[in-house]
């Protein structure tokens, strides 16, 4: 019970700073500035390696705006597939419908292993779990939501 606390937590924590990591400014006159440098970088540079694939014009602009949070949470919290479907359509989440989430889903580039490995050392450095216990966490849906093999992929691969 500890563990799902204290992840719960630190949940809190990483969406909060994940929100927070806009660039706003207040003006003089109160009002507030944001810039989507960021946002036009992404959509603009498809051709990267590890971005997401390439984005159809016709796309609505609503599933692009999912499919760059997904990215970025898949990036920034090593999310499961299943996490960030939830966290995309969650009403304390994102409040994307369920069609633009799963457009995201299905065209994030993600290694769902390599996201499950760093969630499992995350548990084990700074939380002291045991293989045992991390599988369990990296399985739970109550936790992290990560598939069997992903997580067995995961413990495997801990040092």
């Amino acid at each position: 019970m500890k563990h799902k606390v204290l992840t719960g937590i630190l949940v809190l924590i990483l969406f909060g700073a994940i929100g927070s990591m806009g660039d706003d400014t207040t003006s003089e006159d109160g009002t507030i500035q944001t810039s989507t440098t960021n946002n036009e970088q992404i959509e603009n540079n498809n051709d990267t390696p590890g971005a997401e694939k390439n984005i159809e014009d016709d796309v609505p602009t609503e599933y692009k705006s999912a499919l760059r949070k997904a990215k970025t949470y898949s990036d920034t919290m090593s999310m499961s597939k299943a996490g960030l479907y939830e966290q995309l359509t969650s009403e304390y989440g994102e409040k994307f419908t369920v069609e633009a989430a799963q457009y995201a889903i299905d065209n994030v580039v993600a290694d769902w292993n390599k996201n499950a490995l760093e969630k499992a050392k995350t548990y084990q450095e700074s939380m002291a779990m045991s293989p045992s216990a991390i599988y369990d966490q990296l399985t739970s849906e109550h936790g992290e939501k990560f598939t069997a093999e992903e997580a067995q992929y995961a413990i495997d691969n801990l040092e």
